[in-house]
């Protein structure tokens, strides 16, 4: 059964997962990567209105990827890069054991294709040699 603290940070991936799968969002946490921006300047580039970019960044700041402050009457949105190094840390280690595994499979693959005497024009023994001038079939015969 997993800890207390491995739901959380579990729940937060997902959440951090379902908020940057929305295009709108990425766009918004890319432009904010440049620096801060108020919801005006944020909504500038979309067809929304004020309220449905305001739902996109109460997704973004309830999972942490965003922060409001107050300057005055502004209150500019500010990236939280930090909170997006969980997720950076997930993909780079799922990265790195899906190329471990494919590094392997090329590695049997080409095993197999050498054959067990390491003869590249071996067929193996549950085929036939083909007819002069035919490919091999793929197809094997018998049960």
């Amino acid at each position: 059964m997993p800890s207390a603290g491995l739901a959380v940070a579990q729940d937060q991936l997902d959440a951090t997962f379902t908020a940057l799968a929305d295009p709108t969002r990425r766009a918004i946490v890319a432009r904010l990567a440049r620096g801060d921006a108020t919801v005006n300047e944020l909504a500038a580039p979309f067809d929304l209105t004020l309220p449905g970019i305001s739902k996109h960044l109460k997704v973004l700041e309830r999972c942490g990827i965003i922060s409001r402050t107050r300057h005055a009457q502004f209150r500019p949105c500010h990236l939280e890069a930090g909170a997006l190094e969980p997720a950076a840390a997930w993909i780079e280690d799922n990265r790195r054991i899906w190329a471990e595994r494919f590094d392997k499979l090329d590695a049997h693959l080409r095993d197999l294709q050498r054959g067990p005497a390491g003869d590249p024009g071996r067929i193996p023994p549950d085929q036939t040699a083909p007819p002069e001038g035919r490919a091999p079939s793929n197809e094997r015969s018998g049960p």
